[in-house]
């Protein structure tokens, strides 16, 4: 087990506790575990057990449980809770921001036990005169669980990326004379994937069932679906090596830019093509690259001749949004710096969390000019690197910036971020984003709308009036490239640039191997069409800092 994985299990343990109201102080131990077991390096398993009471916040009872997880997988306490847990109960502790506490609540007074009973029960008004709930509340629980019922048979793609390029290997692997690719939601790039999706000429893949790489659930003609594991659904589309363009193209390409495909192209019949090349000229358009098959906008460009060059991962010079161990990070600016440094980075902009987000650790002014310290005493070291002194700000309620004016124009540059009070109408977010805008030492506007995929919508946003104040501020646009987030929204990306807005393509690295989330924003800003020109964080160094300079 992943470090990941036994502090999870914890976590779990503490949520199912407090569900059925046991004991505090054990729900508080449990959940300490949980938030020191996920942030040791090296796996805890190979340690030796002798070494574990010394890590913090584990005493004798949590060894005693780690001791259960490492010998049976499990700890039998957590198995008891899920006996005594409705399956539907267990999985409305996975939606943000409902807690055991609430859940136990309408478990026990409505007699509610699934994520669709509790909708209903919503509709119906049946939570208003509940203790601790209301209309407002009961309106943002509506709006959870229809965002939790559309995300159930979804998968970030960064966690199925790892696991679809060794499929392919093991494939071209078994089948060396037989191409294999990718195909579908993946190739395009999508933040949220159903399924792996292959198209391969090998006319018998039952090798793939005999060395049960994946578990065949159905077959309809030449289409497999099968199983990766318990969870993953894989589909794998068999072609002739004469039509694998053709299939190719029909199988990547979304619904709605293949009607205008077809709708587009001076000829009507595309099968039988060996590859998607040739597609494309038949149809007498310019090849478009698989990411931008969503929409008719990419079609009407390739007619134009203008699709740009799109932004790649090699011309990203700084990453800019990193936490360390000053707030809620794992490691220390030190660290953080050399591993970017030895990624090729040209430089680095430290952003922890701001006083207020104490939930975090937030910097106080003291411990602020103590980082400011160290940051002058690694930078005369350097030579051809820099670290930039930064803050990830938290937007208040107001929209105001949280530190006093004589400390915030100290920062290089600011990444202006909401992190509390989500629950807000288009108007009031849009309106608390704009006046952060507007504030002269605002820098980037963090994770626009604060969306969890999969876990929370976002909060509503006008993204035009948004994007407009950045314009007219000087304020640059942050792609969060967390695969968790993906915030801004890869389809606002054309509006920005029409604008000239820039694009800052940053980790949030809350570790040294966080700052490799550059990768998942690189990906899904080639959907949005950005350049390397438009990249902030693509800037040399030199121009970068005329950049700030400009801004300040």
């Amino acid at each position: 087990m992943t470090n990941k994985e036994i502090a999870n299990t914890f976590r779990d343990l503490a949520a199912l506790m407090e569900l059925h109201k046991e004991n505090p102080y054990k729900i508080r131990s449990y959940q300490n575990a949980y938030i020191n077991l996920r942030k040791l390096e090296g796996s805890l398993f190979e340690k030796n057990p002798d070494e574990w009471a010394s890590i913090k916040g584990v005493g004798k009872s949590i060894v005693s449980k780690l001791h259960e997880l490492k010998d049976s997988g499990t700890i039998a306490n957590l198995e008891k809770y899920r006996e005594l847990t409705p399956q539907g109960i267990q999985e409305l502790l996975s939606i943000k921001g409902f807690g055991p506490k609430k859940i136990r609540v309408i478990w026990k007074e409505l007699g509610v036990e699934t994520a669709g009973e509790l909708l209903y029960a919503c509709n119906e008004n049946r939570l208003v005169e509940l203790k601790g709930f209301g209309a407002k509340t009961q309106a943002d629980l509506i709006q959870k669980l229809e965002y939790f019922q559309q995300s159930q048979g979804k998968f970030h793609y960064a966690s199925l990326e790892g696991l679809a390029q060794n499929l392919l290997m093991q494939m071209t692997a078994l089948f060396p004379e037989e191409q294999v690719a990718l195909t579908g939601a993946m190739r395009r790039l999508m933040p949220e994937i159903e399924q792996i999706e292959i198209l391969t000429t090998a006319s018998d893949i039952n090798l793939l069932f005999e060395k049960k790489l994946l578990d065949l659930q159905t077959r309809k003609d030449t289409v497999y679906k099968c199983l990766l594991g318990e969870t993953v659904p894989v589909k794998i589309y068999i072609c002739e090596k004469n039509e694998f363009g053709s299939k190719q193209f029909r199988y990547t390409a979304s619904e709605t830019f293949m009607q205008s495909f077809l709708k587009t192209a001076s000829a009507t019949d595309f099968k039988q093509l060996a590859t998607e090349e040739a597609v494309f000229q038949k149809a007498n358009i310019p090849y478009i690259l698989p990411e931008l098959r969503e929409s008719e906008y990419a079609i009407q460009l390739a007619q134009e001749n203008k699709l740009p060059k799109l932004i790649e991962e090699t011309d990203l010079r700084g990453v800019l949004h990193n936490h360390t161990t000053y707030s809620d990070g794992i490691h220390s600016l030190k660290e953080m710096t050399d591993y970017a440094q030895g990624l090729g980075y040209e430089y680095i902009g430290i952003t922890d969390h701001s006083k207020s987000a104490f939930y975090a650790s937030g910097l106080k002014v003291e411990r602020l000019y103590e980082q400011f310290e160290e940051i002058d005493q690694l930078n005369a070291q350097y030579s051809n690197f820099k670290i930039y002194k930064g803050i990830e700000s938290d937007i208040l309620n107001s929209g105001e910036l949280d530190y006093e004016e004589d400390v915030l124009k100290q920062f290089d540059f600011i990444i202006a971020s909401v992190h509390s009070n989500l629950k807000m109408d288009e108007a009031k977010a849009t309106q608390r984003l704009i006046t952060a805008i507007e504030n002269p030492y605002t820098t980037i506007l963090g994770h626009p709308t604060g969306r969890l995929l999969l876990a929370r919508k976002g909060y509503p946003i006008d993204h035009k009036k948004v994007i407009d104040a950045c314009a007219a501020n000087g304020v640059h646009l942050e792609l969060n490239a967390n695969p968790h987030r993906l915030d801004l929204d890869w389809t606002w990306i054309p509006y920005a640039l029409e604008k000239g807005v820039m694009i800052s393509i940053n980790p949030d690295a809350h570790s040294k191997e966080g700052i490799q989330h550059t990768r998942y924003g690189v990906l899904v800003a080639r959907k949005g069409l950005l350049t390397q020109e438009m990249c902030l964080n693509a800037l040399s160094r030199a121009d970068f800092e005329q950049k700030i300079i400009q801004k300040a």
